[in-house]
């Protein structure tokens, strides 16, 4: 009997960072989508440490990693390691399937992959999306200066000039 994993993408989606510009998830959150220990999945990495470049994995920086854990809402005890967690990109996620060698492994790293593909096609369709609405402001813009000139001036306050007086004047 196959069985499927069946994760939402919105769950996945929401453990991709952009740290250093490159969208990465964190060890801690592959090892529970994997389904194993966060010290196996890192003792897996370091034993194939060769199959892990900078391109597909790197150890965040103290600072980096402080600045992560601020950004969850809990920070109990025990549930944050001490140590500075790896970040895999894309690829590296790709490559720890192989690594982790599991049927379970291969279907999420698969799933995965989905959902950054997913992501980037629509950071793609925003990018067109804007592209467009700038190439049709400048075209307006152009063709409607003139009304738009216009219409503040009739929006404009009269100016007010000083009325003659009416009535009885004194001499």
């Amino acid at each position: 009997m196959n069985k499927e994993i069946a994760i939402p993408n919105e769950i996945i989606s929401n453990k991709i960072y952009l740290i250093r510009g490159q969208k990465v998830m964190i060890d801690k959150d592959l090892a529970l989508l994997y389904g194993v220990e966060t010290k196996r999945l890192k003792e897996q990495v370091r034993r194939n440490i060769n199959r892990f470049p900078k391109s597909f994995m790197f150890e965040l920086t103290s600072e980096e990693y402080v600045s992560l854990r601020s950004q969850f809402a809990s920070l109990k005890q025990g549930t944050h390691s001490k140590y500075p967690p790896f970040v895999f990109t894309e690829h590296g996620i790709l490559m720890l399937s192989s690594v982790l060698n599991s049927d379970n492994a291969i279907k999420m790293s698969l799933q995965i992959i989905d959902t950054f593909v997913q992501l980037r096609k629509l950071a793609t369709n925003y990018e067109e999306l804007l592209n467009k609405i700038q190439q049709i402001e400048s075209q307006y813009n152009n063709q409607f200066s003139e009304i738009y000139e216009v219409l503040q001036k009739l929006l404009e306050k009269p100016k007010e000039t000083p009325r003659k007086k009416i009535g009885y004047k004194k001499d």
